[in-house]
């Protein structure tokens, strides 16, 4: 970075987990910090501020201000074609991510999970595995505390990272020690100008800068991923994890034989069952594959992985038991904000479905969802401002669908919809932005609705 008049300046963008951890780390290492939030700030985000003594404002940028700043860290959720953002590119100001700022100022390895769906999951779990085995982790990206401000603040010695596509847009010299890209389907189109491989190019950055010390692990049954890794020299070890291409592989990764899965780390191999795996279901499988075999490259113990990935404790909003009403169950899996996520949950039941699904539609493309819709699905409740496309996509493979505007008419609706035997599935495809917060407070009140039956 360069000195602009003795003191560097870091300007941040967005004032939210990410943002103010940055904020913090930054102050503490000396820089000239200054805060601009589009938006209001949270009284708790504030309260940080204020006790740091860092400058900021709210509900709206001063530009001016912003462009004097050496560097600029950008929080995920702004898009890049905002005025402010162009702005900087115009100005050659370096606009960076919270973790590729944080980044700099910590020695710890860093384990880096990423793909369209099972991030959160495989990370908790991850994190969870090491935690049993006693190490000083922390827990961070897209999930947990900020990265930036647990730098600031601990002293771990592995982070455990969920990094999404929004994150890896802005590294450059950031490096995993172990890198892990789960699948690749289209999701969040409408920031990468609804084109595919732009979002491939993206995720693929979670391999950047690794070296042959460094370990890639990834899921070999992806086409999108086996297709891209063709392209390019990755200069890791390659860690392979595969449920349908077991005889291939009998090197390094994880894969699946005779209903067990095989852990091998190149030094040792060991094995469980799958009816062991605390997460049923085949995408959970991968989840649970990745996990164990990133433990077993950190050399865990065989005993500690077999034990957490058993005793594992699923997150709340993923495909998350709600309650029984008179024989009816109700699933909340807010969590399911794109088209592959929603295809996991349709597929992981067997009882006849009524689905509440929309939202925010995302550039979503539904035809892999509409022959699981035509075997499982019997009604549909549409939750969302503008539900034109679910209509379009499903109104013919379903004798019931009806648009509502709260999570409680949405309960009400799929309730009388439903019968006994039945499984109340709220799967949105869909982000939350229109009718909620964020698909946190979409998943909560869903939860209060069934409860109030």
């Amino acid at each position: 970075m360069t000195e602009m008049g003795g003191k560097n300046k870091i300007a941040v963008l967005g004032a939210g987990e990410s943002g103010t951890g940055a904020a913090v780390l930054a102050k503490k290492k000396g820089f000239e910090v200054f805060v601009s939030d589009n938006g209001t700030i949270k009284e708790k985000y504030k309260n940080v501020l204020k006790h740091f003594e860092i400058d900021f404002e709210e509900n709206g940028h001063d530009f001016d201000k912003i462009l004097e700043a050496n560097e600029v860290v950008k929080s995920p959720g702004i898009p890049d074609n905002v005025p402010v953002i162009k702005k900087l590119n115009e100005k050659s100001v370096p606009v960076i991510s919270e973790i590729e700022f944080a980044a700099r100022y910590t020695g710890a390895k860093l384990i880096c999970i990423t793909g369209s769906n099972g991030k959160t999951t495989t990370t908790l779990l991850t994190y969870h595995i090491l935690k049993n085995a006693g190490m000083n982790v922390g827990l961070a990206g897209n999930v947990g505390k900020s990265f930036a401000m647990q730098v600031a603040e601990n002293n771990f010695d592995y982070y455990v990272l969920e990094i999404s596509s929004f994150q890896l847009d802005g590294m450059y010299n950031f490096k995993a020690d172990i890198a892990v890209l789960l699948n690749i389907t289209p999701d969040h189109l409408e920031r990468y100008c609804y084109k595919f491989e732009n979002y491939v190019q993206s995720k693929f950055k979670i391999v950047q800068n690794l070296t042959e010390n460094d370990w890639f692990v990834f899921t070999a049954d992806d086409p999108v991923i086996a297709n891209e890794i063709k392209k390019r020299n990755i200069k890791a070890r390659l860690v392979p994890v595969s449920i349908d291409k077991s005889p291939v592989q009998k090197g390094l990764g994880a894969w699946v034989e005779n209903g067990k899965i095989i852990f091998n780390n190149g030094k040792n191999i060991f094995d469980m069952t799958l009816e062991q795996l605390a997460l049923q279901g085949k995408h959970n499988t991968y989840n649970s594959m990745a996990a164990g075999i990133e433990a077993h490259l950190l050399e865990i113990r065989k005993q500690t992985i077999k034990q957490s990935l058993s005793n594992f404790q699923n997150i709340a909003h993923r495909l998350e038991y709600v309650a029984s009403v008179h024989g009816i169950v109700f699933i909340n899996d807010s969590k399911a904000t794109n088209v592959n996520a929603t295809w996991y949950a349709l597929g992981h039941y067997d009882k006849p479905i009524v689905w509440i699904a929309g939202g925010v539609d995302k550039g979503n493309d539904y035809d892999i969802l509409k022959p699981l819709v035509k075997e499982k699905v019997k009604a549909i409740i549409c939750l969302g401002l503008d539900n034109t496309k679910l209509h379009h996509a499903f109104e013919n493979l379903v004798d019931f669908m009806v648009d509502v505007e709260s999570a409680e008419e949405a309960v009400q609706e799929a309730y009388y919809a439903a019968k006994k035997g039945d499984t109340v599935l709220l799967s949105p495809a869909c982000s939350s932005f229109d009718l909620f917060a964020n698909y946190e407070e979409r998943g909560e009140m869903f939860k209060n609705a069934v409860r109030q039956l």
